[in-house]
């Protein structure tokens, strides 16, 4: 994640401490846990990255196994854990195993569509511990809709995450930048600034699930850094009007050179601690595989939940621990010292040190490479030359 707040305006935030304060050994990190509960889910998006529908898993973790999974997971250091899906909430137990996970003292947040969100389950939620919730709208009105597969799925969504406000639930944006979103980008920031939204979260496609079909529409480069420069200037404005509320971009570390840059032209002494906070974190180097895990329904061990295609274990055989510690997968092995394999215009690249290479997994659906450069990169041949 790229914190457009804090990178851009100052403007603090406790977590912070964690995105920036990483370990320099790769050992060393406990990744962030997404754990995708299960495949099910009530809607049918366009760019679902784990081409999830109406049907449950067979082989889908049963209680027991999700509860000896959080166990080992507190046990090993992992700190925050994301139960996402599928739709997460069409999962019986999961508020039963989110309990069970902030008793192990796990912070657990919650990735959802929002849809069924009714006043009995925002009190569930909040009951069991849920610190965070994200919800997903891909647009306003109809283009959510469009994107959801679903006519009426924004007015639910829109429900939902009032009925959280009443019981004290922080509530979160997850959009995706495509096409269609950016488009109407003034308008979504207008409604992150007007409704209970303390994040919110711009995620750049990643070509994974039936996210790969829109992977020929995927937004040209200028597009992209118009974008985040309207996303900077909603953080600003947001900052000088003293609201309590976050934009970050997600999926795309060169978003933080870029934001760089912007920073030097305007305020060379905030660039250069900027400059200082990314090289410190090391961008990508820093996440899938190293300090991002995924574990899905059936209890595979991913990089990241866009790279479904490369399996590093299953907790079913081995506890997530002895996995993500001793990997014996090659490619997870790469990873943990990814700079040195990857290639192309990456190699040569001033900002290699901010942006750890970007996204592996969507360079490898693109080119069929998992070390070739990021196709979504936003710098030009001569910003990363110069």
């Amino acid at each position: 994640m790229i914190n457009i707040s804090s990178l851009y305006t100052g403007q603090e935030n406790a977590s912070d401490a964690v995105r920036y304060n990483k370990p320099t050994d790769p050992r060393d990190i406990r990744p962030i846990v997404v754990l995708n509960l299960t495949r099910r889910c009530n809607l049918r998006c366009l760019h679902c990255y784990s081409d999830s529908d109406g049907r449950r898993a067979p082989a889908e973790l049963s209680t027991d196994e999700v509860r000896a999974l959080l166990d080992d997971l507190a046990n090993y250091g992992v700190k925050f854990v994301l139960f996402s899906g599928g739709e997460p909430l069409t999962r019986p137990d999961i508020f039963t195993l989110a309990a069970h996970a902030a008793r192990q003292g796990l912070r657990v947040t919650l990735s959802t569509n929002g849809t069924l969100i009714t006043p009995k389950v925002a009190q569930k939620i909040a009951e069991a511990g849920f610190s965070y919730v994200g919800i997903s709208f891909d647009g306003l009105g109809s283009v959510n809709d469009f994107f959801r597969g679903a006519p009426g799925a924004f007015e639910q969504a829109k429900r939902g995450m009032h009925h959280l406000k009443p019981v004290g639930v922080r509530v979160g944006l997850r959009l995706t930048l495509t096409r269609h979103t950016v488009d109407d980008l003034d308008n979504v920031l207008r409604f992150v600034e007007e409704e209970p939204i303390s994040r919110a979260c711009f995620y750049h496609l990643a070509y994974s699930g039936r996210g790969a079909e829109l992977h020929p529409d995927d937004l040209p480069v200028d597009k992209r850094r118009a974008a985040i420069d309207k996303l900077c200037a909603a953080a600003k404005r947001f900052f000088e009007m003293d609201l309590d509320k976050e934009i970050l971009t997600v999926d795309n570390h060169s978003d933080g050179p870029y934001i760089y840059l912007k920073l030097l032209a305007e305020n060379r002494v905030r660039a250069a601690a900027v400059r200082e906070r990314l090289e410190r974190h090391g961008g990508a180097r820093t996440s899938s595989g190293v300090g991002l895990a995924e574990i899905d329904w059936e209890g595979r061990v991913h990089a990241d939940q866009f790279s479904f295609q490369r399996v590093f274990g299953n907790i079913r055989l081995k506890p997530f621990s002895e996995i993500w510690s001793n990997p014996e997968d090659p490619h997870h092995v790469q990873l943990r010292d990814r700079l040195s394999h990857l290639n192309g215009r990456c190699v040569s690249c001033r900002f290699l040190p901010m942006c750890g290479g970007g996204l592996r997994s969507r360079a490898e659906a693109a080119t069929g490479d998992p070390w070739a450069p990021d196709p979504s990169c936003l710098l030009t041949a001569a910003e990363i030359a110069e």
